[in-house]
């Protein structure tokens, strides 16, 4: 629009370049938000200049002129900002909803913060600190829980952020369009080492993060034989895992359907449904079943509540 206001050589001195498409996309929006304000600032202080000059009084014996409506002005100078305003909040929404927009063929990454780093653990039980490896030109998406306070997963390349809160999932979707390495920082005050709660995102090609994958020094379970396990010991007797009804639903094909309760509501079984299930089912009583799980609250690490999640996510797949 103005490209001599704002260009892309001049954006880089105070935004990093961007790594997705969505960034450069918002870039736009940010672009489009500097060079309307210059031109109504430049439109409002030039006119008040001239017309401070125009018709200033020169002399004691001036007199103002009689002053009359110009309805059609008024109109113009309230209706118009209001179409620009409407034009950038109609925008701003559609770039807000492809943030939260996260694709089912996304490949999904725990992340857990604490006091004061970042830990990523991966579908295959992988874990990482610190650094957040992933694919280039694949779909992410960052399921993500606080051990201990209200923290914020900012990348900054990606114009992208999300709080991470305890005892809940929150979650972050983002495609990667560049190889290279690009801070991560934390944007919620958490204590005396906020400043230092920093990581970084690596990004790198499919086959090259397939052979860092494969090589899991940690040789454990996946997530989902972790949960698993913990099915097999502590759910089996109220649950199957097919569609059979036990005393509790079955829970095959349960995640991302929608669940009717006995209250009237009705929500989609996604994963801060299915860990507050485990941990408080009296919250939510599914439609023909008592009030009769026993509570998880406080029995479960964190590992074993992330990996009861994915064990049932896995019974979606399961023939």
């Amino acid at each position: 629009m103005f490209s001599l206001l704002i260009n892309s050589a001049s954006a880089a001195k105070w935004l990093p370049a961007p790594a997705t498409k969505l960034a450069e996309e918002v870039d736009q929006l940010i672009y489009f938000l500097v060079e309307i304000s210059v031109l109504s600032s430049l439109l409002v202080i030039g006119g008040f200049v001239y017309f401070s000059i125009r018709f200033r009084r020169k002399s004691e014996k001036d007199k103002p002129p009689a002053i009359t409506h110009n309805y059609l002005l008024e109109f113009l100078w309230s209706f118009i900002p209001f179409l620009i305003f409407m034009f950038v909040f109609g925008w701003g929404w559609l770039l807000y909803d492809k943030m939260r927009d996260h694709p089912k063929e996304a490949l999904e990454i725990h992340v857990y913060g604490q006091m004061w780093n970042w830990d990523f653990v991966y579908k295959n039980g992988k874990k990482s600190s610190g650094i957040l490896t992933v694919p280039v030109n694949k779909p992410v998406k960052l399921i993500m829980s606080s051990r201990d306070v209200i923290h914020s997963f900012f990348i900054p390349s990606f114009r992208i952020k999300q709080d991470v809160l305890p005892g809940s999932y929150t979650a972050l979707s983002f495609t990667a369009s560049k190889k290279g390495k690009f801070p991560v920082f934390c944007t919620e005050l958490c204590g005396a080492g906020h400043s230092s709660m920093l990581a970084t995102v690596h990004v790198m090609e499919l086959e090259e993060w397939e052979k860092w994958l494969a090589k899991n020094p940690y040789k454990g379970m996946s997530l989902a034989q972790i949960g698993g396990s913990v099915f097999q010991k502590s759910c089996t007797a109220c649950h199957t895992v097919t569609t059979e009804k036990r005393i509790g639903p079955g829970l095959a094909g349960l995640f991302g359907t929608k669940r009717e309760f006995e209250k009237g509501e009705a929500k989609v079984a996604d994963e801060n449904y299915i860990r507050e299930s485990i941990l408080n089912p009296s919250t939510r009583i599914v439609k023909g079943y008592g009030n009769l799980m026993t509570p998880f609250a406080g029995l479960l690490t964190e590992e074993e509540m992330t990996g009861l999640v994915e064990y049932i996510k896995s019974l979606n797949s399961s023939p």
